[in-house]
């Protein structure tokens, strides 16, 4: 399929989606509330620890803030995005129904990444753009700021589905493994604050390992002139690899998939 085929596909998948998630708007008032709940706890956390003096080394409280609206942001892509598509890779290994997946004219990394989509985490995308631009005036940034927090932000994006979807595939070896991508979102948490305010161990962990720090707080220095070339190099770089290799393993995977019909 060309890439315009692909396009007019996934418009007609979004519209669908829509279409039948608006008629249970009041998940959306619950959404709302529940984003609210949620971001006041982030930011009593952060409260907490400015209150007592202590400070994330080299970041002042508007300059955290940047951080926390950059995850509040990531947390609302993914449970726009990834949450109602790729938790369910699962189930369709579990159920069998992926058969059907593959047997679709369209790539199957595609169609399970993109069928369908959620409103129910625009609150958060909303909100986390709200404190961006907040902390952003507080600390004196101009548009063009902003606009280079983009690309970090998007590779950011792109690393965690990737990261996402290579754990939802392998599900084809083990069909019951619904905690692992819950495990991967409690990891992400540390994202809300500095990387900086964690201890040595922590840092490299979160950066080599599971990389939150090219998640929220290279964007965040990135917006604010404090990024070095290298770090955005690097964020492109993982961003590329990762999606590579989910789309590698992803074929890989499909060796060892056993038809139900089979």
């Amino acid at each position: 399929m060309s890439l315009a085929q692909y396009v007019r596909v996934l418009k007609l998948f979004w519209q669908v989606t829509i279409a039948a998630e608006l008629e249970y708007r009041v998940n959306f008032v619950i959404a709302v509330i529940s984003s609210i709940g949620g971001l006041a706890g982030s930011l009593f956390g952060l409260f907490l620890f400015y209150r007592t003096d202590y400070t994330f080394p080299g970041w002042l409280w508007s300059e955290a803030l940047v951080v926390l609206g950059i995850f509040t942001i990531l947390q609302g892509v993914a449970a726009t995005f990834l949450v109602p598509n790729l938790n369910k890779i699962v189930s369709y290994v579990q159920e069998g129904t992926l058969d059907f997946v593959l047997l679709k004219p369209v790539s199957s990394q595609f169609w399970l990444s993109t069928h369908t989509v959620s409103l129910w985490g625009l609150p958060d995308l909303i909100f986390g753009l709200v404190i961006v631009f907040y902390a952003g005036r507080q600390v004196g940034l101009s548009a063009l700021d902003y606009l280079a927090m983009l690309p970090p932000l998007g590779f950011g994006i792109l690393s965690l589905y990737s990261l996402w979807f290579i754990l939802g595939a392998t599900s084809i070896w083990f069909v019951k493994i619904y905690n692992v991508t819950e495990v991967l979102r409690s990891l992400l948490e540390a994202g809300r604050f500095p990387i900086e305010g964690y201890p040595a161990a922590y840092r490299v962990f979160f950066t080599f390992i599971i990389p939150v720090a090219f998640l929220t707080t290279v964007p965040a220095k990135t917006m604010m002139g404090r990024s070095e070339p290298t770090w955005l190099l690097g964020s492109a770089l993982l961003a590329l690899i990762l999606f590579q290799f989910s789309r590698w393993f992803w074929r890989f995977a499909l060796r060892f998939y056993t038809s139900a019909s089979s």
